[in-house]
């Protein structure tokens, strides 16, 4: 009888979680309190206003975020555990077919967090400017000083 090895191995699909709450939470926290900055900025307030929005800004969004991503992940933790009840009930009751699921999953699923980072990156490039372009215009169209 042939003795197997364990295989061990990291996925990418294991860091999926913190990695999506991570991106959106920078990309959010630099977006929204740039776009802050700079609407305020472009209505021409003077430094005391610019520094009272940035730091405005960045408390609210860092509460925010933390609020939103905690619930989010919880229920996406809720969610996945509810699937892995389910996915080891089929493993006692049907082997064979999820067999045949996983390898389906893993011949055709992209490679989560291990993609070409350009079409990220220039997705977030191109959303932030337009953010940051819109609010400049709401500034410039406004003109008020706070």
């Amino acid at each position: 009888m042939t003795r197997l090895k364990a295989h061990v191995e990291r996925h990418a699909v294991s860091r999926i979680g913190w990695l999506r709450a991570a991106v959106l939470g920078a990309n959010d926290g630099i977006v929204s309190t740039a776009s802050l900055v700079v609407g305020v900025a472009a209505a021409e307030a003077t430094r005391g206003p610019i520094l009272l929005a940035a730091g405005a800004g960045l408390v609210a969004g860092a509460m925010s975020m933390a609020a939103g991503e905690y619930v989010s992940v919880a229920s996406q933790a809720d969610s996945e555990a509810a699937d892995l009840a389910r996915e080891h009930e089929e493993l006692e009751t049907q082997p064979e077919e999820e067999l045949e699921e996983m390898t389906a999953i893993y011949v055709s699923g992209a490679w989560a967090g291990g993609a070409s980072p350009w079409k990220p990156m220039l997705r977030v490039t191109f959303w932030g400017a337009l953010a940051l372009a819109v609010t400049a215009m709401i500034g410039k169209l406004f003109g008020a000083v706070v």
